[in-house]
């Protein structure tokens, strides 16, 4: 492999071309080696990295035409979903973003996949964003994500992390403790658990903060029922409870599949709360208007959203500052659905 200064004597900055020369390739390579194009081969692609590192290039196409150097651009990498939490997040997301000056380009991905997050930040690099907000829950990275977060001040929310990233997340574990200490507190015998997909760290977090809060207060685990974070699985799930007649006590992973819980309960003529008790996670606008009232434990997505906005800005003004991890708490509010356990109960 040649060997080229970052300058080339005139103080410039590199570019595609000083990169393919020092991988010993052609600059079409290079783009599609930094795009995560499926056709390049590892050892091409390691080639192509190890000389971006050498060279500290930086592709910012967007931010070369502005006179400041800068593209007053952050990137966000999201799920493809219309679930209102994840709207709720990227509307906080945009509202601080556009306060401080800056515009935001979104990135979504149809899932978890690591493949899929490569691409998408791969594009929102091309672009010339000044910094990334990665708001999917990844349990697991790749080099690659961990090179492209390397390259770029990056913040994640949900838990995700990477070696060189600043974390915002709500204390997952803590939302899955508040539901179900207040459903015991209420003198039901155990609380079954409707959990989200296995995949999602918050569904991790949360059911093994339900588990712990059960084993603490010394009462038997019930067997854990698994949705989508859908309405219908919800239902579907819901439809099981309410065969059971010993269920009195339900802690459901989001309030759109409480709401799905609810809506079968009453279908099966199970009275909430008189008869079973039902607590969400999140308190999206809806969850006070629905039939009863949902009690749930409130994240502040929009507040997320705009302190991700702060932690990126700062961390995008001192590079090199250290990721400092921020826990948000998360808060019971109690509505209607839930009540005392019935004397028999207890």
């Amino acid at each position: 492999m040649q060997t080229a200064n970052t300058g080339g004597g005139d103080g410039r900055q590199p570019g595609m071309a000083d990169v393919a020369r020092v991988a010993g390739v052609s600059p079409q390579t290079v783009s599609r080696a930094l795009s995560g194009h499926p056709n390049v081969r590892e050892e091409t692609r390691a080639k192509v990295l190890a000389a971006v590192d050498q060279l500290g290039y930086r592709k910012n196409g967007a931010a070369r035409i502005l006179s400041s150097g800068r593209s007053r651009t952050i990137g966000v990498v999201t799920l493809q979903t219309t679930f209102y939490s994840r709207l709720t997040l990227t509307f906080g997301i945009e509202r601080a973003a556009r306060e401080a000056g800056y515009a935001v380009s979104i990135a979504s991905t149809a899932s978890l996949d690591t493949s899929e997050v490569e691409r998408a930040l791969s594009r929102l690099a091309e672009q010339g964003v000044e910094g990334i907000i990665l708001a999917i829950p990844l349990a697991h990275v790749s080099r690659r994500i961990e090179q492209l977060t390397r390259s770029l001040p990056t913040l994640t929310i949900d838990g995700s992390r990477t070696a060189s990233s600043e974390v915002v997340a709500v204390d997952q574990a803590e939302a899955a403790r508040l539901a179900t200490q207040h459903l015991l507190d209420l003198g039901h015998e155990t609380v079954w658990h409707v959990a989200g997909p296995g995949e999602w760290l918050e569904s991790t977090s949360r059911l093994q903060g339900w588990r712990d809060t059960l084993a603490k207060a010394g009462r038997s685990e019930p067997p854990v029922l698994k949705g989508d974070w859908s309405p219908a699985s919800g239902y579907r799930n819901g439809l099981l409870l309410g065969r059971i007649p010993e269920v009195t006590a339900v802690f459901v992973a989001s309030d759109e599949m409480a709401f799905g819980v609810i809506r079968a309960l009453h279908e099966l003529g199970r009275r909430v709360p008189d008869d079973i008790s039902v607590v969400g996670v999140d308190d999206i606008a809806l969850a006070e208007y629905c039939s009863p009232s949902l009690t749930t434990v409130a994240q502040p997505f929009e507040g997320m959203g705009a302190l991700a906005v702060s932690h990126l800005l700062r961390h995008i003004a001192t590079p090199d500052s250290a990721p400092e991890p921020t826990s948000v708490e998360p808060r019971l509010i109690v509505r209607t659905s839930t009540a005392p356990a019935r004397p028999a109960e207890r």
